[in-house]
């Protein structure tokens, strides 16, 4: 286990970003666990998130020219890992992100921040259906740029509609790479881990993910 995934474990179980119980899931499964980043909602929380985003980012060895947000909840943590790359690695990285609505006034249009150039990897919290990305993805392209990668907080590593993931499914269609800080092996193995002292959960949560990820898990 890397520092950067156990911070985000122990960022999010302090939070309540990360809970255990049992929850109805957009599938209509009944999960285990939950995962909602948009309870990091303060100064220290969107601090901790930066450097996981930005240790996970430079320790996947992909070649970036800067960083793109996807409303909403990218926004935030495009931010946040732009100043920690600059902070922490002192690697300077241009970002945008976009509206959803295009502007009519001003400036206009619907990106703001730096011009979509170059590499791009883009910066958010976990994927669903992945139908956020797809559009992230064809604006990058709109604008003459390269999508690269996803940066990912979380994957939870079930399938979709297919034998695949629904990161598995992104790569596979835009041949582009998905970098997540934690998968649900990494969540499991750091539960089971009592060697770190970090992070305590009880053994029938433990056993409802194992059972969870047999079920749904992608092979």
């Amino acid at each position: 286990m890397t520092d950067a995934q156990l911070d985000l474990i122990g960022l999010a179980l302090a939070r309540g970003a990360l809970r255990f119980g049992r929850f109805t899931l957009k599938s209509g499964r009944e999960s285990p666990y939950f995962f909602n980043a948009g309870l990091f909602s303060d100064g220290e929380a969107a601090s901790i998130l930066g450097r996981c985003y930005a240790a996970a980012l430079l320790q996947s060895g992909i070649a970036f020219d800067m960083l793109f947000g996807p409303a909403y909840k990218g926004i935030p943590l495009v931010t946040a890992t732009a100043i920690a790359l600059v902070e922490r690695h002192e690697r300077n990285a241009p970002y945008a992100f976009n509206r959803k609505e295009a502007k009519e006034h001003g400036e206009g249009g619907s990106i703001v921040g730096a011009a979509l150039a170059g590499r791009v990897v883009i910066v958010d919290d976990v994927v669903s259906a992945g139908t956020a990305k797809r559009e992230s993805i064809e604006i990058i392209r709109a604008a003459g740029a390269t999508p690269v990668a996803i940066l990912l907080a979380l994957d939870r590593e079930e399938r979709g509609l297919s034998t695949r993931s629904a990161v598995q499914e992104l790569e596979a269609e835009y041949g582009i790479r998905c970098v997540s800080i934690l998968t649900l092996a990494s969540l499991i193995e750091a539960l089971t881990s009592h060697g770190t002292g970090r992070i305590a959960v009880s053994e029938e949560q433990v056993t409802a993910l194992r059972a969870y990820q047999e079920r749904y898990g992608v092979r």
